[in-house]
């Protein structure tokens, strides 16, 4: 009877959210690191050879997720006359914008969290699980997209808009503080232990902007991890920013629309904003071609215009240079590029190697499925979009897959 009472005891306290999110994620660090052991973290794999002849002409459909990369259409930008990019105005020395009320991110939380902080500075009252809830219902998943970030705020958040680009730059992200916008942007982050034997404790994170200091040279942070009101030197911001294509995410009353147009001056248009990215990313390979992020970079730059032999050459040569173990856990241009330019073998084997590392990622299930697919095996690609929507219930891109070849979900 007792042993009975301590076990209902004992399941309830599990069941209570906080106790139960900390033992599945002790129960995920054990698992992780145990994979880890059993499947060692070597470095992404590099291109495989490619045949001399030309590449075969397979009928496997054209697939493009849609919460993955940017288009008019998921941004939902209109083709109305751009703003003249303004002249440079002198800058405030220092600006410091009021700083939300902080909140600590949950496991895998750090958009949510983020965004909820974003939110907050526009009178919202919601937390992380709001956001969290919906675009990401399992606490084990990984990864927020930007798109999903947006969608929340247009559906959620409907008295507020939300944009994001590409190839931002520091003056950028201070005239927008100037002119009282909080700026998120997801940048590198370090671990300080590692997930599995040969970790190299690089991540991605996100982090809310809201002030900068000229006399210092640092940016003030929102960071769900480390804590409020965090001092960030420009090198560093610089250096961490730039291997996500230097992403930033904007919230703003539509009333304001005007004037973020303004800011954002050429680049408010999505097209117009990729082609400068592409410009500065072919810079930045020609100025140091060792440099393995600017080569990515301008892969996923040239997956935006459909430009996928390109595209999959280049990440050819940022793979070729040496790639982070988690890097395919957060970006999926490869993916698009290695499909779209026929290469179903590179597809493969950077799906299987993106799962070895993160099993749950709906992305990488995805295009495995898709891989798996081209290679005749249907059965298999079932599989594995099937576990895409365990991993992420209602991935319409899993669904829209399924549909494809005629099975359920």
């Amino acid at each position: 009877m007792i042993l009975g009472l301590a076990a209902l005891m004992a399941f309830l306290i599990y069941l209570y959210p906080p106790v139960h999110r900390q033992v599945n994620y002790r129960a995920d660090l054990a698992f992780t690191y145990l994979r880890g052991v059993i499947q060692p973290a070597g470095p992404v794999p590099t291109s495989l050879p490619q045949p001399t002849a030309a590449l075969g002409s397979a009928s496997t459909p054209t697939v493009l997720p849609t919460l993955v990369l940017p288009s008019p259409t998921s941004t939902g930008t209109t083709a109305t006359p751009l703003p003249p990019t303004p002249s440079p105005t002198p800058l405030p020395e220092a600006i410091s914008l009021p700083a939300p009320a902080w909140e600590v991110q949950d496991i895998n939380n750090c958009g949510p969290a983020s965004l909820a902080m974003f939110l907050r500075f526009y009178g919202w009252e919601g937390n992380q699980y709001d956001i969290s809830n919906l675009i990401k219902p399992i606490p084990e998943d990984r990864n927020v997209n930007p798109e999903e970030l947006v969608y929340y705020v247009r559906t959620r958040a409907g008295w507020l808009d939300a944009e994001f680009r590409v190839n931002g730059n520091l003056d950028l992200l201070k005239q927008l503080l100037a002119a009282g916008f909080p700026v998120l942007i997801e940048e590198s982050f370090y671990f300080e232990d590692p997930f599995w034997p040969n970790d190299d404790l690089w991540a991605a994170h996100y982090l809310l902007l809201t002030a900068y200091d000229q006399a210092s040279q640092t940016f003030t942070g929102q960071d769900s991890f480390h804590g409020p009101d965090q001092k960030i030197p420009y090198a560093t911001l610089a250096d961490y920013w730039r291997i996500f294509n230097r992403v930033y995410l904007l919230v703003y009353p539509p009333a304001q629309e005007a004037t973020i147009r303004s800011l954002l001056g050429t680049d408010w248009d999505l097209d117009a904003n990729r082609q400068h990215a592409l410009e500065a990313s072919q810079a930045e390979t020609r100025a140091d071609p060792k440099d393995a992020y600017a080569w990515f970079n301008l892969g996923s730059n040239l997956v935006y215009f459909e430009r996928y032999a390109e595209a999959a050459n280049a990440y050819d040569t940022a793979r070729q240079l040496g790639l982070p173990q988690r890097m395919l856990r957060y970006q999926f241009g490869p993916f698009f590029a290695y499909f779209h330019a026929q290469r179903n073998q590179d597809l493969l084997a950077l799906t299987q190697y993106a799962l070895q590392r993160t099993p749950n990622s709906e992305e990488a299930l995805l295009w495995h499925g898709w891989g798996l697919y081209r290679d005749g095996n249907t059965a298999g690609a079932v599989r594995e979009w099937r576990t895409a929507l365990l991993a992420r219930p209602g991935f319409e891109d899993a669904l829209y897959a399924l549909n494809f070849v005629g099975a359920s979900p």
